[in-house]
């Protein structure tokens, strides 16, 4: 499963690195992280750039269950919900769970926004450039050379490179 994280208020290094931290501690094991990226705020553009990143875990969570875990995480760790598309201490979407296509009230796998998103496809294909999309079947690296996303996303000068943890 690949998830993906972002932070534009506070510590933002550190938010992503505690609800990376929290996910471990609640049955949820990072095989691969990719790097940051520092990346432009794209509804609302007065607000903070964001540092995004893309993980691979594993769980024996079911996907609606991992989804109430990421919202413990988050609220846990203080993210408010004031403005959609605004400012966030700390914010956990599930992107790919498996070959799992799921549509529920809340919680939709594939992430539905993914392959318009840059802040979300530039880390996920580093980690993750030939997975393939359950229903589009494109490559993720694929979907970010066709995605119409046009805003910048830069690779955070604070991490130079990938910390990808092997399996064990």
């Amino acid at each position: 499963m690949y998830l993906s994280l972002g932070s534009n208020t506070g510590n933002r290094e550190g938010n992503i690195a505690r609800a990376i931290a929290a996910l471990g501690q609640r049955g949820v094991r990072v095989t691969r992280e990719s790097s940051l990226y520092e990346t432009e705020p794209l509804e609302i553009k007065e607000q903070p750039w964001f540092l995004n990143c893309a993980i691979e875990a594993e769980t024996e969570r079911s996907p609606e269950r991992l989804m109430e875990v990421l919202l413990e995480i988050e609220c846990e760790m203080g993210r408010e919900r004031r403005v959609p598309k605004g400012p966030r201490l700390i914010d956990v979407d599930i992107l790919l769970y498996g070959a799992d296509i799921l549509k529920e009230p809340g919680l939709e796998i594939p992430h539905p926004r993914m392959a318009e998103r840059k802040f979300v496809l530039v880390p996920l294909a580093e980690i993750a450039g030939e997975v393939n999309h359950p229903v589009s079947m494109m490559a993720i690296a694929e979907m970010l050379g066709a995605t119409a996303d046009q805003s910048k996303v830069r690779k955070w000068r604070g991490k130079s490179s990938a910390k990808v943890k092997r399996k064990s």
